[in-house]
């Protein structure tokens, strides 16, 4: 569906939804704000997973010309998904060795605000950008984060396949740092605009031109919090493997809150894919559901209308607060209980936030970008660690 109102819009904005009524009011209008945009180029994309963001709605793609808007990359930028497939069936796993594996992995991964008490050790410190004072100022603190799960949305969950193959999926970021970043040069932005006398139709939408000092400093840090959340999630990976005793097969990472250089329809443009997922021609992606659902890998097909993305994920029906005050804990632990999914976290209080009613219905979703994936597995999970 392409939407285009000369009066409203510079560029179109093309929609993978069967029906616009399904997108919320506010999402909406932050999507046509995007095609509003001087700097934005072709037109906008909107997933089938999309909700609200800050700025830019999450499950947005978003090209733009010598412009980068951190709002439009994430908060937490290089958030992202992780997966592998393991030797085990799902007869290796009876209910009290699932447990077990459940509470020793959250024993070993630190989650919700929590990190090591000690800084660790990666390849991936050496290239930290310490010529920018923020990386300074955090960097003893940064080296605990690494291999640290988060909370809200982040999770670990034992799946198995169509073939009754264990894998493990972890969902994770780059943590505090990440979020820093974002707050650091949203700031910057908002000066770069306000100097420029910029028309925006929202602060939220402030950029930085990527020709000037701060513009670069901020891809300088973009760049190092995805390499950051990258070695984040394959440190939590090796935990868990080591955990399994087993090797890993099929190993698969990839980030969905970010920006990158790439030629779309003859240009070289910024691409800003926030909660939303490359998919190139025959390249590999994840597509997590909701807490209790399936989960899907997929192959790209690479289609240009969609600058070459898909959805992240299932993407929120229901605010945080909201799904808080609707869906009870109980509702929630019930609900799991009859899937048969085993659930595993300290932090109760804000299960309802995570809980499938929450979400769009992930099969729903897939029906809706038929024409951006191709679906390869299926993975049912069987039991989930929260943050």
């Amino acid at each position: 569906m392409t939407l285009f109102d000369e009066k409203k819009q510079r560029i179109p904005l093309k929609i993978w939804q069967s029906d616009v009524h399904q997108i919320e009011v506010e999402a909406l209008n932050q999507a046509i704000n995007l095609t509003q945009l001087p700097f934005s180029f072709h037109q906008v994309a909107l997933m089938p997973d999309a909700h609200v963001g800050y700025g830019m709605p999450i499950g947005g793609v978003l090209a733009t010309i010598d412009a980068i808007i951190p709002f439009a990359v994430g908060m937490d930028i290089g958030c992202g998904m992780h997966t592998v497939r393991t030797q085990y069936t799902v007869e290796d796993f009876p209910a009290y060795k699932l447990r077990k594996f459940m509470d020793l992995t959250r024993a070993a991964i630190p989650q919700g605000f929590n990190w090591h008490k000690s800084a660790q050790k990666d390849p991936v410190f050496d290239k930290m950008p310490l010529h920018l004072k923020l990386f300074q100022d955090e960097n003893k603190r940064i080296r605990k984060q690494l291999g640290t799960l988060g909370g809200g949305n982040h999770f670990i969950e034992i799946q198995h396949d169509e073939e009754g193959q264990i894998w493990i999926m972890l969902h994770s970021g780059s943590r505090n740092i990440g979020k820093l970043t974002a707050e650091r040069y949203h700031r910057a932005a908002k000066d770069f605009c306000r100097k420029e006398k910029s028309q925006l139709p929202t602060s939220q939408l402030s950029y930085l031109d990527i020709n000037t000092q701060e513009g670069q400093d901020y891809l300088d840090a973009m760049n190092w919090c995805l390499d950051f959340a990258l070695a984040s999630r394959t440190r939590m990976m090796q935990v868990i493997l080591d955990i399994l005793e087993t090797p890993g097969y099929e190993e698969l990472d990839i980030h969905h809150n970010y920006a990158s250089r790439e030629k779309h329809f003859g240009k070289n443009v910024w691409v800003h894919r926030k909660g939303a997922t490359r998919a190139f021609r025959d390249e590999r992606g994840i597509i997590p559901g909701s807490m209790g659902t399936v989960s899907y890998l997929v192959r790209g097909r690479g289609n240009p209308e969609s600058f070459q993305s898909c959805s992240h994920g299932a993407g929120r029906r229901m605010g945080r607060k909201e799904a808080k005050r609707k869906i009870p804990v109980d509702q929630v632990l019930n609900e799991m209980k009859k899937l048969g999914v085993e659930i595993s976290t300290d932090n109760l209080r804000d299960l309802a936030e995570e809980a499938s009613q929450a979400y769009k219905n992930i099969d729903e979703v897939m029906e809706q970008q038929t024409d951006l994936v191709q679906v390869e597995r299926k993975l049912t999970p069987l039991g989930v660690v929260k943050g």
